[in-house]
């Protein structure tokens, strides 16, 4: 009896063995195939190939009469720009402080670091990829001022950086199959909402804001694969490994 208890616990620690690293690898290559993504589809932006398709959707969005009207009611329009402010750099920032000052009282003080250094990553990524490209914005009448390029979009970029590794820590932390998937579904929600509303602005081209998700996603899933691993080696605290 005694034996084959010990067998079963075998069983199973092998089997979340392998569970983990199938995991970790199906993240890595993810993450390999949102940059590819990104990276054939700056090289159709530098060519010149994605404009009739970027042109036909952003008209989607505009009055045919008048190009320089954005269609919906006032209202709808004041909607959009809340919810753009959620990808701004400044709530962006803020929740990412509410986020790291829970992980430390939790005593998760590697998780919360590795958060800071996804989110300060991913600006800095956005921000030299803005000026290397340096892509002109959209020749429309936008409904906000915007002050630098225009590939990749920074709000879509960077709301997948962060919703995305604060989405993955909490799954982490959540002791439910259910609420891991509350806390990525939430995740992906957030970054698609804030990219929609850039395009329904009109300050970014789709491209730049598919460009933006790919990267954002492809550097949230790297970062998150890399603390799984530091978790796994115990160099990162995990939940159940909580300090007293």
């Amino acid at each position: 009896m005694f034996d084959r208890l010990l067998a079963n616990k075998h069983y199973q620690r092998v089997q979340h063995f392998v569970s983990a690293e199938i995991w970790l690898l199906a993240a890595i290559a993810a993450a390999s195939g949102l940059l590819l993504a990104f990276l054939s589809l700056a090289d159709e932006v530098v060519e010149g190939e994605t404009e009739a398709f970027d042109n036909s959707i952003l008209m989607l969005f505009r009055d045919p009469n008048n190009v320089d009207q954005v269609v919906g009611p006032d209202w709808v329009h004041e909607m959009v720009r809340d919810i753009t402010a959620l990808g701004s750099f400044s709530l962006l920032g803020l929740a990412v402080v509410g986020v790291c000052a829970y992980l430390v009282m939790v005593r998760l003080k590697s998780a919360a670091l590795l958060l800071i250094v996804s989110v300060i990553g991913g600006t800095l990524l956005s921000t030299f990829l803005k000026m290397g490209y340096n892509r002109p914005r959209p020749d429309l009448t936008a409904m906000s001022q915007q002050f630098t390029a225009s590939f990749p979009s920074g709000h879509a970029m960077l709301s997948a950086v962060t919703f995305l590794t604060i989405g993955a820590v909490l799954a982490r932390l959540a002791p439910y199959r259910n609420l891991k998937i509350f806390a990525i579904a939430g995740a992906v929600f957030l970054t698609l909402i804030v990219g929609f509303s850039r395009l329904y602005m009109g300050v970014h081209y789709p491209s730049d804001i598919l460009a933006g998700w790919c990267l954002g996603a492809a550097w949230a899933m790297l970062c998150s694969a890399i603390a799984f691993k530091l978790q796994r080696t115990g160099a990162v605290e995990t939940p159940a490994q909580q300090p007293d």
